[in-house]
């Protein structure tokens, strides 16, 4: 879920309906049902759910930082060109300036903080509806009965 969120490309999957972050919580309910024998609680999808989407925003960060700062001067460069090529947009040049300076950090802190909110609330449904759909049907119960005399 962190790592498909913070590839450039790839990330628009999260504009449908949060793709990846649903998903992770589906495969984390998936790997907790095959570790068991028994069939696991909606709870326990769920839980597992927010924990993949907390753990997935901390791997977002870990992840989109180091892209954002290789990427970070061919996106200036294209601004750049982009502004030089608008005539009449003295205000917006001066605006790219500035934001330059301090985009990185505040862009990184913002996507975390989206990342962790919404990961926390759409993992968890995720998990949910994988704790339903991987669920595993109970072993049959046999009663061991005395013959009778």
């Amino acid at each position: 879920m962190g790592v498909l969120s913070a590839l450039p490309i790839i990330s628009v999957g999260n504009s449908c309906c949060c793709l990846w972050i649903i998903s992770g919580g589906f495969v984390a309910a998936y790997l907790l049902q095959q570790g068991q024998e028994a069939p696991i609680a909606p709870g326990d999808g769920a839980l597992t759910g927010l924990l993949a989407g907390v753990a997935g925003a901390f791997i977002y960060l870990v992840i989109s930082v180091p892209i954002d700062l290789v990427l970070g001067p061919m996106e200036r460069e294209m601004i750049r060109r982009l502004v030089e090529n608008v005539s009449g947009a003295e205000g917006f040049r001066n605006y790219a300036d500035r934001a330059d300076l301090v985009a990185a950090p505040i862009r990184a802190a913002i996507g975390f903080i989206f990342m962790l909110f919404l990961g926390a609330i759409f993992s968890t449904i995720g998990g949910l509806i994988g704790a339903m759909v991987f669920r595993k049907t109970p072993p049959p119960v046999s009663f061991d009965v005395p013959p009778s005399l």
